[in-house]
């Protein structure tokens, strides 16, 4: 069992308890369209913010350059109710932290289905990429969101996406990741 997972013979955290039982399933929408649907164990929900655990999704190796996602990689995700992004911490198979993968997204909403609980967030294109020691901060996919025409069909929406992709940069060069997780 996990560091973060409830123990069955431990009381003391009925709610978390009940939470990490629910069936929970994250589907990212893009463009109108389901990019993907992948099984994620509940981890914490307090309202505003959802975290969940999830196996890496892709089919085998994504190699971005600057990281590679593959087989065995475990990410703890943070959704917010109330902000345009999701924050993903990325480990390795071994645990070692890779780093943090930012998508810019409309607020994530939760809902309950038959099966289920899900958990839907809409990707706007712009991402960002911190490695684990810092090093590196990169803005992702400005061209992309260029290209998508959401500034044009959706200005205020395009202009959160902006500043929530700000927000996150800033957030990454100074440290604040673990105030913005903790």
């Amino acid at each position: 069992m996990s560091a973060n997972s409830a123990d069955p013979t431990d009381r003391s955290d009925v709610a978390r308890e009940v939470v990490v039982d629910v069936a929970l399933e994250v589907v990212l929408v893009k463009a109108g369209r389901t990019k993907i649907r992948y099984p994620a164990e509940l981890l914490h929900d307090d309202g505003t913010r959802v975290t969940v655990r999830a196996p890496w999704a892709g089919e085998g190796v994504r190699d971005f350059g600057f990281v590679r996602f593959e087989p065995g990689d475990v990410f703890v995700e943070h959704y917010w109710r109330d902000r345009w992004y999701a924050v993903k911490e990325v480990r390795d198979g071994a645990g070692t932290l890779k780093g943090w993968y930012c998508d810019i997204t409309r607020p994530a909403t939760v809902s309950a289905t038959p099966s289920g609980t899900e958990l839907v967030v809409e990707d706007l294109d712009l991402d960002l990429w911190r490695s684990a020691d810092g090093s590196a901060v990169l803005r992702l996919d400005e061209d992309e969101f260029a290209a998508s025409g959401l500034a044009r069909t959706d200005p205020e929406a395009a202009s959160a996406a902006v500043a929530a992709l700000d927000e996150l940069e800033a957030l990454a060069r100074e440290g604040g990741f673990e105030a913005l997780l903790g």
